[in-house]
C-alpha cells in the first residue's frame, strides 16, 4: 500500500471485520461504500472473493494492486444547471436533470466513459448517460431524462463518473429533488424548451414588418390600421 493514500477509520473496519457476516452482497455494497465507488460491484467481488470474503484484507488488495503509476481520470462538480437549491416539482412529472463538470485534471479522459447512477433515488428507468471524453480543463453538461417520483417529499440520489473499464472517478454528483404539489420546474422547463424550439425555427417572411422590437400589441395595431 506504499505511496496511497488510504484514509479508513480504523474503528469502522474494526467493526467490519467482526461482523462474521456471509451475505456477499452485503460486504460487496460496503466494500465499494468504502472505496467511494471507485469500483464496480464485479470488481468489489473480485477482490473479496480473492482475500475469502474478508472486508478488511480485501480493501488492502485493492490498494496493494492500484499502481500509482496509474493515472486515474479527474472529474470536478462545478454547479446544478437544473433542479437547484429551492426548486421544486410536481409528482409523476418529467424533467431534465442537468449538471456542470469539468475535466479538472492533466489529460484527456480516455474513450467509453459515461455519467452512472450509484446510489439513493433513482427517478425513472435511466441509470447511465454517455459522455463525450473532455480536454483537460474543459467544461461541459451532463444531462439525464428523469421523472419525479409519486409522493410529495426530499428526495436525493448520487451519480458518479465512470471508465469503460468499471472504474467510478472524480465528485459524486447529486440530484436533491422537493417534490410538492404545485411546484413549478415542470412547467418552467416545459416554456424553456418551447422558447428554444421556438427560436431555432427557421424565419419565415413576416407579413406584418414591425422592426426588430415589435411587439404583439404593435402587430394587433398594424391589423388594425
Amino acid at each position: 500500500m506504499e505511496g496511497m493514500d488510504v484514509d479508513l477509520d480504523p474503528e469502522l473496519m474494526q467493526k467490519f471485520s467482526c461482523l462474521g457476516t456471509t451475505d456477499k452482497d452485503v460486504l460487496i455494497s460496503e466494500f465499494q461504500r468504502l472505496l467511494g465507488f471507485q469500483l464496480n460491484p464485479a470488481g468489489c467481488a473480485f477482490f473479496l472473493d480473492m482475500t475469502n470474503w474478508n472486508l478488511q484484507a480485501a480493501i488492502g488488495a485493492y490498494y496493494d494492486f492500484e499502481s500509482p503509476n496509474i493515472s486515474v481520470p479527474s472529474m470536478s462538480f462545478v454547479e446544478d444547471v437544473t433542479i437547484g437549491e429551492g426548486e421544486s416539482i410536481p409528482p409523476d412529472t418529467q424533467f431534465v436533470k442537468t449538471w456542470r463538470i469539468q475535466n479538472s485534471g492533466a489529460e484527456a479522459w480516455p474513450p467509453g466513459v459515461c455519467l452512472k447512477y450509484v446510489g439513493g433515488d433513482q427517478f425513472g428507468h435511466v441509470n447511465m448517460v454517455m459522455v463525450r471524453s473532455l480536454e483537460p480543463q474543459e467544461i461541459a453538461d451532463v444531462s439525464v431524462q428523469m421523472c419525479s417520483p409519486s409522493r410529495a417529499g426530499m428526495y436525493q440520489g448520487q451519480w458518479r463518473m465512470c471508465t469503460a473499464t468499471g472504474l467510478y472517478y472524480g465528485d459524486v454528483i447529486w440530484v436533491i429533488l422537493s417534490v410538492e404539489v404545485g411546484g413549478l420546474l415542470g412547467v418552467t422547463q416545459q416554456l424553456s424548451s418551447f422558447e428554444t424550439e421556438f427560436n431555432t425555427q427557421p424565419h419565415r417572411k413576416d407579413p406584418y414588418p414591425l422592426g426588430a422590437h415589435g411587439t404583439v400589441g404593435d402587430m394587433k395595431h398594424a391589423q388594425s390600421n
